[in-house]
């Protein structure tokens, strides 16, 4: 991998880091308003808030932005802390959506139809109706529409890009020798934390991940805890927005952190036993993009049934760990 390879690589992660974010705004723009009367109304069922959270993070293809959202409505007093932990969770699934997109760019046939839904065909005919969209109309609506098209053009040509660039690492051994250290669990959390925080997007990081994972050189043993390091990862964008929000924001933006937090631990530790006892020949596999899709919808799955059904005490749990404020103010009076 020369100095060319890592530009290209560069521009493929700025191609799709640019395209994820202009067109979750063109879709805020667009139907924004008309999104957040829906969470309004559609919060108070355990089950319609958690379908809320899932068809919303879909869309906009960010479970932060979701969060983000949430935040805000909590902090305004417009949704209860109760409320937010159902769409929290819901969105942590829609946010696979984007994964499963990308992995439509795996797809291997000599049937026209079957090539039609290969992003690299169908890319370039969205980039067309946009561009037009966007240039030739003057209403806002259009023009929104326009950049929602481009943003996803420009992010499947991101992820063209960075899989193109590393491609040439198929054979390279210290490349596979690097993804050696992701074979011990916690390194591949920690990694895929990371990598998550500092671009701030889940979707991002998995889209990141499938792109290496096309040389062939990641296994599902090295992809599975790194795809629960994302989880927790893209929880930091949520933290930040609740900076100098009040105690119930704050308690959502929490939420949003111990749910990951939890589900990677209780699921972690799962599948080191499983691991060690199995020694399964199906984790040594080399990952496809499809299988980290498939990882990445059942790990939020798994995590959303583990806490779900236990709602309330995990409501419970995070107002003690974020105590009202008169109830602390009133112990420091004791206390003097």
């Amino acid at each position: 991998m020369n100095i060319f390879s890592i530009l290209n690589l560069m521009g493929g992660l700025s191609l799709f880091l640019f395209g994820m974010s202009q067109m979750g705004l063109a879709l805020e723009r667009r139907a924004g308003n008309k999104l957040k009367k829906v969470l309004e109304k559609l919060t108070t069922n355990r089950i319609t808030g958690l379908a809320t959270g899932l068809g919303v993070t879909a869309v906009i293809q960010s479970s932060s932005a979701t969060t983000v959202m949430v935040v805000g409505f909590v902090d305004s007093g417009i949704m209860t802390l109760r409320q937010a932990i159902n769409v929290i969770m819901g969105a942590n699934i829609g946010t696979t959506v984007t994964a499963w997109i990308l992995s439509l760019s795996g797809i291997s046939s000599d049937n026209a139809m079957v090539k039609l839904l290969k992003p690299s065909s169908f890319t370039p005919v969205l980039a067309l109706i946009g561009i037009v969209l966007y240039m030739f109309t003057k209403e806002s609506k259009e023009k929104d529409t326009g950049m929602i098209l481009l943003g996803f053009a420009t992010l499947m040509y991101g992820m063209e890009a960075m899989s193109g660039a590393v491609s040439g690492l198929r054979d390279t051994q210290e490349f596979q020798n690097l993804f050696v250290m992701f074979t011990n669990p916690v390194l591949g959390v920690l990694a895929g934390a990371v990598l998550t925080a500092i671009i701030q997007s889940s979707s991002a990081s998995v889209g990141i991940l499938q792109a290496i994972a096309s040389t062939g050189a990641v296994t599902y043993s090295a992809a599975i805890p790194i795809i629960m390091g994302q989880n927790i990862g893209t929880c930091i964008t949520a933290i930040i927005s609740a900076v100098g929000a009040n105690k119930n924001a704050k308690r959502a933006a929490l939420v949003h952190l111990s749910f990951n937090v939890i589900g990677t631990v209780v699921w972690l530790s799962i599948f080191c036993i499983a691991k060690a006892a199995a020694a399964s020949t199906l984790l040594g596999e080399s990952a496809s993009l499809t299988g980290i899709a498939v990882c990445h919808s059942i790990f939020n799955i798994l995590c959303m049934l583990l806490l779900f059904p236990f709602a309330g005490l995990f409501e419970a749990m995070i107002k003690k760990m974020i105590p009202d404020y008169s109830m602390t103010k009133t112990c420091f009076r004791m206390i003097r």
